[in-house]
């Protein structure tokens, strides 16, 4: 059974309450591919907003959560307020948090299990340094990452994986078709030995790194590219451009 397509909008932390209004509008008079699944993420401040302005086949993601739960944690969002606050997704491991806030692997990986057990679904971000891709060992520090969830996680049914070549995002540097393709293969072929045969081929593996309008529709065809996890991208009307750019025949 093919992979359903998959963009996310990761907005970072930008928006005000009239733009992410008018990022929302926008997204709600479009004509958007009914195969997609999109995930839009705003800053933490929105997120009901959002949930309450959205068309309701568009959901709505966090940035992070604390893996503690609820408790003494100021400043934290906990995985069970957010399913609370019937908001299904989150995202985690984003180089961002890794490279800013120095977030373990296995820091994410607990967090990971925390969201899976309140029942949310997870975007799961990965990626190598150009410093690391230009040693070779791109392949080995992503499934580093993703063994430390694998450590503790055994059912990947609500994992999106995300890979992000961190020298990719924010640069207007992308990776080739052919790199991330390499990548995405690689990462399933892991998933196999690590999880499963049939997580590597139900788990959908998402692209981030400058995406565009531009060049989604050659990325959207390779064989191992399930989608995109977009940001500066996702605020602008061309994020409707590469939500539909999955109507490209994919690669076999």
């Amino acid at each position: 059974m093919p992979r359903q397509f998959f963009v996310g909008g990761n907005f970072k932390s930008n928006g005000t309450v009239d733009n992410i209004k008018a990022i929302v509008d926008n997204l709600n008079k479009s004509q958007l591919n009914p195969e997609v699944e999109v995930v839009i993420s705003p800053p933490a401040l929105y997120l009901l907003l959002t949930a309450s302005l959205i068309r309701p086949e568009v959901k709505v993601a966090a940035q992070n959560i604390f893996d503690r739960g609820n408790g003494a944690f100021t400043g934290e969002i906990s995985a069970q307020q957010l399913a609370d606050a019937k908001i299904p997704w989150v995202i985690l491991g984003h180089s961002e948090r890794r490279s800013i806030f120095r977030e373990s692997s296995e820091f994410i990986a607990s967090k990971t299990k925390a969201a899976l057990e309140a029942g949310l679904s997870v975007i799961l971000c990965c990626g190598e340094s150009l410093e690391e891709r230009e040693k070779g060992i791109t392949l080995e520090v992503v499934t580093g990452q993703l063994q430390a969830v694998a450590n503790v996680v055994k059912d990947w049914s609500k994992i999106v994986v995300a890979y992000e070549p961190v020298w990719a995002i924010g640069t207007g540097k992308v990776a080739t078709t052919q790199q991330a393709q390499e990548a995405h293969k690689g990462i399933r072929e892991w998933m196999k030995k690590a999880v499963g045969e049939k997580a590597a081929e139900e788990t959908r593996i998402l692209y981030g790194g400058s995406v565009t309008e531009k060049n989604s529709g050659e990325l959207a065809k390779q064989e191992d590219v399930d989608g995109f996890l977009v940001g500066g991208a996702s605020l602008k009307p061309a994020f409707v451009d590469i939500i539909n750019s999955a109507a490209q025949p994919r690669l076999q």
